[in-house]
């Protein structure tokens, strides 16, 4: 025995007391351990110390035989007592403590051993590892163990690594908003929640510290883009927090998705939509900082607007609709005009639609650009007003144009409805459940008013080719979206051009906590879709960490100008 394990014995020795059980009679097969609330003895070996992470450490044993049971056990000190200093992994111990049940949200339980004594100590070989080859049956039988995911697992979502060191992936690629895909409170949709569940896991860091300094599994790394994939995941079973996850025990190998090449889109004609992710400029001239939103200071600015203008530029688009604007006008000093001039500092190409006014009496709101030297504005723009559209609903813009050179008129109506946000949302507009969120009546009305003002023709008669385009905050099968293709009679764009099958990868513009859909849309009237070429999303911001962005690490060029992607048609006009 060496010194420091002979001194640990005799320091933590006790008397014999009851006989010691195998770690698997503790465990159970079920949820919760059979044995919860007695004193027991156990016998194991460290396989992790999580200590100072988690306050416990994992010890594992060689089996009961029963592949039902699992041979893992986490171990917390109880009250008055203190894990020896010279414990480490690697050490055979027998522990003495009282089962207890963690629990967590969810009604997930994490069985443990709260110990008070230890004794028997001595060197002991290292803890097997069981190789996993595909997604387990029970994960519940592996509570507590060490594991190697051999089985490929896709990064689907980061957006709590640099808050609490957990990254979301799966066991069968990328995972779909199940209201992007399914009719919300449906069979279907509970069946693919319930699916997304089975084979989500969350590679944690061995911590419950919130926004650690540095994520040991990321070994000095970058954090990777969702689509990623990761292999060898090595660690701990555990469960809390609501799911299961694996306390990496060593960094895993990631291999990195690739960042997409700017789409191209065939057509005579390309629209964009794009939110912006609150762009607010100050003052406009160098001052008041910090803003509600967006840039923190005027140099944080330069690198929002060095991101969009990236963006913009890879698009190449001729008129794109734009959300999260600062509503401060139209004049030298507002955001807009900020925005054209960083285009287009010469001043020949880019131009603005001016309403006017607002719209609207919200922070932010919607504009768009066009190239003048490709686009004629044809009259005057139109606003909606009023409703759900102020302070909720941001008010939709729309103006009729016209290919230098000839052709017909078309038609963009910028949009972008009211988040799923919950605050003073109420009765109807509360949470119902169904997998929409809150405001989802009032999205609805949204659609209906903005369909009911496109068919009193606000730009005149005859300008029956028209774009609805932005961020209208509901999946693809939700209330308002669907509204507006099965009773309004507008087609999805993307479905239209033969892109809508999200086993395709696409198209999705958001990834949320894990689950990719869109939120961004592209609605056609019938009179335009004949005149259809093509539709793409860049995948430039969804699926890019939120670090990226100018905000943290600034990563050159367009990645992470957002944190939804911008979408792009192609028409033949």
């Amino acid at each position: 025995m060496r010194p420091s394990l002979l001194l640990l014995a005799l320091a933590v020795a006790g008397p014999a007391g009851a006989a010691t059980l195998a770690i698997g009679q503790v465990q159970g097969s079920g949820p919760r351990s059979p044995l919860e609330g007695q004193a027991v003895s156990v016998a194991g070996t460290v396989s992790a110390d999580f200590r100072e992470g988690l306050g416990g450490l994992y010890i594992q044993d060689a089996g009961d035989g029963d592949p039902a049971t699992s041979d893992g056990l986490f171990v917390q000190a109880a009250d008055g007592f203190e894990f020896p200093a010279g414990l480490a992994a690697g050490a055979r111990c027998r522990f003495h403590g009282r089962v207890a049940e963690l629990e967590g949200r969810g009604g997930d339980s994490l069985t443990a051993l709260r110990v008070d004594r230890i004794d028997r100590c001595r060197p002991g070989t290292p803890v097997p590892v069981q190789a996993i080859a595909a997604l387990p049956d029970d994960w519940e039988s592996l509570e507590g163990m060490a594991v190697r995911v051999d089985a490929p697992l896709t990064v689907t979502g980061t957006d709590a690594v640099q808050r609490f060191g957990e990254l979301a992936v799966s066991f069968d690629g990328r995972q779909w908003q199940p209201s992007e895909l399914a009719r919300p409170g449906s069979a279907e949709h509970a069946a693919l929640a319930a699916r997304n569940a089975r084979q989500r896991l969350l590679l944690d860091d061995g911590s419950a510290q919130r926004d650690p300094a540095q994520v040991a599994w990321l070994d000095g790394g970058e954090v990777p883009r969702t689509g990623s994939v990761v292999r060898g995941a090595e660690g701990i079973v555990d469960q809390r927090h609501g799911g299961w996850r694996l306390q990496l025990t060593a960094p895993p190998r990631i291999e990195a998705a690739e960042r997409p090449e700017p789409p191209q889109v065939p057509g005579n004609v390309r629209v964009a939509a794009f939110n912006l992710e609150n762009l607010f400029n100050g003052d406009g001239r160098g001052g008041g900082f910090p803003t509600a939103r967006g840039a923190r200071t005027p140099q944080a600015l330069d690198a929002q607007l060095a991101k969009l203008v990236a963006t913009i530029e890879a698009l190449d688009p001729d008129v794109a609709a734009l959300m999260e604007l600062e509503n401060d006008g139209y004049g030298e000093d507002s955001s807009i005009a900020a925005l054209v001039r960083a285009l287009d500092p010469d001043g020949g190409r880019w131009r603005f639609v001016n309403t006017g006014h607002g719209p609207g009496p919200d922070a932010i709101r919607v504009g768009l650009l066009y190239r003048a030297d490709r686009l004629v504005a044809r009259g005057k723009p139109a606003v909606l007003e009023g409703g759900p559209f102020g302070e909720r609903s941001r008010v939709p813009l729309a103006q009729a144009f016209r290919r230098k050179g000839g052709g017909g008129e078309f038609v963009v109506v910028a949009n972008h409805f009211k988040s799923k946000g919950c605050s003073e949302a109420e009765g109807a507009d509360a949470d119902q459940k169904d997998g929409q969120a809150c405001w989802n009546a009032l999205r609805l009305d949204s659609a209906q008013r903005l369909h009911a003002w496109l068919q009193s023709a606000p730009l005149g008669r005859g300008r029956e080719r028209v774009i609805l385009l932005g961020d209208f905050n509901a999946y693809g099968m939700e209330d308002p979206v669907r509204w507006l293709r099965e009773e309004g009679g507008w087609a999805d764009a993307f479905a239209a051009a033969g892109v809508a099958d999200p086993d395709a990868a696409g198209p999705y513009s958001y990834v949320y906590q894990g689950l990719s859909g869109r939120l961004d849309h592209a609605l056609l009237s019938p009179a335009l879709v004949p005149h259809l070429r093509g539709a793409a999303e860049w995948h430039v911001n969804a699926d890019e960490p939120g670090d990226a962005g100018y905000a943290g690490r600034n990563v050159p060029g367009p990645w992470r100008s957002s944190d939804h992607d911008p979408l792009l048609l192609g028409f033949d006009l």
